[in-house]
């Protein structure tokens, strides 16, 4: 099969003149301001694609991790184009990015040890290092790094040399390569701090073995290790030559899907030596680090256009996912589509259409089913024999557009398909992706035709009519005459919705579309594993799965209670077991579980995550469909690969075809219920605060003495003995609960806006379980009490777990409930500050509640299964 490349669609949109204007005014200007640069990148994008880039890039990085955004190596070529490069690092730093450099100087070495009488000598592509070599090795690499360091200041922007305590290695092999390392641990410790100071760090390859040796390390698998370590969306190679090329037409290669196309890529004739390993070393690469990261190689004067138009400029290299094609719906999965449908269809959504019709409809002519592996996108084509095939839907999610995905699907069609017709709103906002693969198209009340393939009108309109006559293209999508334009629910108010097909509830919608009809879902049995069972949120968990219809728990795991039997579940006799890691992968390999919980503190639950994704791979050679994992800990609720899952405020369908869901906090779930409606009266810089105090059991357990039997048993780690009555304030600033509501609120607000900030203190108090919180917000413009809970009844008027009352929300109102509950709504004499109280039981709602919500979307199930809606 031949090497199949996916090309992302270039915009005439970038100009090189005003590509040069921008980084002249970046240098003339030492201290544009963010505003001013962003306006300026619109010369090389559209506004959209540069505020959705700018948004994610953004919004990958926080104060906990602050190194997320893209570590950028720098080949000892590039360097000979310093200003070229310091302008483009400068640029990043203006818009509030910051990156991690690493940089080589190969050709500088060679150099300096030529006019030196050294000749430089190799050994398996490795260059031999003695005390001479290592001598002049680093007094070149220390030249070079302060050269970026001072090219960037004269700009006024900040940089930090780095050159050691970033990495600790062994010898390679001491005997034959000599003061080679070979890296075993990278510290990211100094790059953060250089990142929180408001410095670039500049970071050299060199590290020191365990006893303070320095050893030269190859640039490219540093900046391999440290993208390891930090995980970052984007890992750069600048070279001068811009990307990879194909070795026989000698076109640049645009993108290359790893998952579908690396096989067949490395067979290749062409791609052989250095592509080859190349090619190797970042699939190596892309294999350890979530799907959100990809690889980038190119010049260091189209930075800015790889980094934020879709476009791009070199090469850009992802994991991807693998493709499909079907002829029929039972080898999809007919509540696959079904879901699909129902979540995405805008006529579906806009109740134009059943899902029923949908279905029956795609049986009257042959169809092929296209789509990727978690059903980022699909696309329906009908193709009648000897007639013109109709892509009669294209249902994508927000995934599916900001990876691409959707372009890999539509080049699917089109290597399938000479000739194409398909429709769109008129009204779609992002009409261009459809003008941009069209070769045509005409509109009509409300609805706009396209097709590819056909360039004589009189054609195009024999076409149309016989579609009509056949019933091919229904009158609702090509009218005649006028018509009413369907209703289409407000835009977000994040500007997340790039896309028509991604109608559904939006933040601030008055209507939940989702919920518009009762929804089709699975009721096939599934298997679930519990890690870290003991604790109080395990408990409660075990409980509401005891009456769940169709998930099953089949394993619990805890190290303290092994061997002893699980109380509290009532379906089936459970034993407590130790699972480790080698028996996570097994079980993972051997798909005996659908999905995972994590129930474990925070910082332990990495090793059983890496464990269940090696089980993946070594599934069906890594075909193999991944299982679930919730997380319930904080450890991944700031991951770009991670699904964070609060369904009332964030994306359903994104919790639906996620794999692996960051369960959210307890304190920060409430605090995020009560901000959400009043984000449009935000008044900077007079950030929200929230007071909150927690029942003693949200500080978790620990283990205590034996019962009679011999059971260890579970006691609370603040018991309200302690307390003597009263209440505790705790963790003052920086509860990483603040950090975690204003990270995700930062998701709701307008793009190019200053992110969320919230100043929250948590208090614990000597009742069990509850979270009574109240909100303190200044406004923008005034508002009565009356409108202030308006907005809340509009927000939260389809959500089944949320309710309203006019009280102050007090403990009794949410202990051992499964919703949130807001009331007191409160405006201060002067109209311009708001006070709401909120509350939830932290077990609940606060964990294990919302943990089979996110369970239920993910795995298929109606949302609510297993979970109490009527108060007990």
């Amino acid at each position: 099969m031949s090497f199949r490349l996916a090309l992302r669609h270039c915009r005439p949109i970038f100009n090189k003149n005003s590509f040069y204007l921008l980084k002249r005014s970046i240098q003339s200007v030492a201290q544009t301001d963010r505003e001013t640069i962003t306006r300026l990148l619109y010369s090389i994008g559209t506004k959209r694609e540069v505020e959705r880039y700018l948004r994610i890039f953004s919004s990958s990085s926080n104060p906990s991790q602050p190194a997320k955004f893209a570590v950028i190596k720098v080949g000892g070529a590039v360097l000979g184009q310093l200003d070229e490069f310091a302008l483009s690092l400068s640029f990043l730093y203006r818009v509030g990015l910051y990156p991690v450099i690493l940089h080589g100087a190969g050709p500088q070495l060679n150099e300096t040890m030529e006019r030196g009488g050294v000749v430089p000598e190799y050994i398996d592509g490795i260059r031999i290092t003695d005390a001479k070599t290592l001598q002049i090795a680093r007094r070149v690499f220390l030249d070079e790094n302060l050269k970026i360091v001072s090219a960037l200041e004269k700009l006024g922007t900040r940089a930090r040399p780095i050159n050691s305590g970033v990495f600790t290695a062994d010898y390679l092999d001491r005997d034959k390569y000599g003061l080679v390392g070979k890296i075993t641990r990278v510290d990211k410790r100094p790059l953060e701090a250089s990142i929180r100071a408001g410095a670039l760090p500049i970071l050299t390859s060199l590290a020191e073995s365990a006893d303070g040796q320095i050893l030269n390390v190859n640039a490219d698998i540093a900046a391999g290790e440290l993208a390891k370590e930090l995980e970052p969306l984007k890992i750069v190679y600048l070279n001068d030559k811009g990307g990879l090329f194909h070795g026989v037409t000698g076109e640049k290669l645009d993108v290359i899907n790893l998952d579908e196309e690396y096989s067949d890529l490395m067979k290749q004739p062409w791609v052989k030596y250095g592509t080859k390993l190349k090619l190797r070393e970042i699939k190596e690469l892309l294999d350890h680090l979530p799907r959100s990261s990809s690889v980038a190689i190119i010049s260091p004067d189209s930075l800015q256009k790889e980094l934020f138009t879709d476009s791009g400029a070199g090469t850009l290299i992802r994991r991807g996912y693998k493709l499909f094609k079907h002829d029929s719906i039972d080898s999809l999965g007919a509540d696959r589509l079904r879901q699909v449908i129902r979540d995405r269809d805008p006529d579906v959504l806009a109740e134009n259409q059943s899902v029923t019709e949908v279905l029956n409809n795609l049986k009257k002519t042959p169809y092929t089913l296209y789509g990727d592996e978690p059903l980022e996108v699909v696309a329906i084509v009908s193709h009648p024999e000897g007639e013109i095939p109709v892509m009669t839907k294209l249902l994508t999610s927000r995934n599916g557009i900001l990876n691409n995905v959707i372009d890999n699907i539509f080049n699917a069609v089109r290597r399938d398909h000479r000739r194409l017709f398909w429709t769109a709103h008129a009204d779609d906002e992002n009409r261009s992706w459809h003008f941009e693969r069209a070769d045509g198209s005409f509109t009509r009340s409300g609805k706009t035709l396209f097709w590819y393939g056909l360039q004589n009108v009189s054609e195009v309109e024999r076409v149309v009519r016989e579609f009509e006559e056949n019933g091919r293209i229904d009158r609702s999508y090509l009218p005649v005459g006028p018509s009413a334009t369907p209703h289409r629910p407000p835009t977000s108010s994040n500007g997340s919705r790039s896309y028509s097909t991604l109608v559904r509830r939006m933040p601030g919608s008055a209507r939940g579309y989702a919920t518009a009809a009762p929804p089709p879902t699975s009721t096939e049995e599934k298997r679930l594993a519990l890690i870290g069972a003991r604790g109080y949120t395990g408990q409660a968990l075990t409980t509401l799965l005891s009456g769940h219809p169709f998930l099953n728990l089949t394993h619990v795991s805890s190290r303290q209670l092994a061997g002893y039997p699980l109380e509290g579940y009532s379906k089936s006799p459970i034993t407590y077991s130790n699972l480790s890691t080698e028996d996570v992968q097994k079980m993972e390999k051997n798909g005996d579980v659908d999905a995972w919980v994590l129930a474990l503190p925070n910082g332990a639950a990495k090793p059983f995550v890496d464990a269940i994704d090696r089980g993946t791979t070594e599934r069906s050679g890594g075909n193999g469909d991944a299982s679930v994992i919730v997380d319930l800990s904080a450890d991944y609720r700031f991951e770009s690969g991670w699904t964070y899952g609060l369904p009332e405020l964030y994306s359903r369908d994104m919790i639906r075809s996620a794999k692996r869901i960051a369960n959210p906090g307890c304190f920060a779930t409430s605090t995020q219920l009560l901000a959400a409606p009043l984000l449009p009266y935000l008044t900077r810089p007079s950030w929200p605060s929230v007071f909150a105090m927690s029942g003693y059991s949200g500080a978790g357990t620990v283990a205590g003495a034996q019962d009679p039997d011999g059971r260890p048993m579970t006691v609370p780690k603040v018991s309200p003995q302690s307390l003597r009555g009263g209440v505790r304030a705790y963790s003052l600033t920086d509860h990483i609960h603040e950090r975690e509501a204003g990270v995700h609120l930062s998701r709701l607000l307008s793009p190019g806006v200053e992110n969320m900030r919230i100043a929250f203190v948590p208090t614990v108090a000597p009742w069990f379980s509850g979270i009574v919180s109240v909100l303190s917000m200044p406004l923008s413009k005034p508002l009565s009490a009356l409108e202030l809970r308006t907005l809340y009844e509009k927000k939260y008027a389809e959500e089944k777990l949320v309710r309203l009352q006019k009280n102050v929300v007090e403990v009794k109102d949410v202990q051992d409930q499964h919703g949130w509950v807001v009331g007191g709504f409160q405006v201060n004499s002067q109209s311009d500050r708001a006070v709401v109280s909120g509350g939830l039981d932290n077990l609940l709602k606060g964990a294990a509640t919302q943990c089979l919500q996110n369970l239920n979307l993910a795995l298929g199930y109606d949302e609510y299964a297993g979970i109490p809606l009527s108060k007990p």
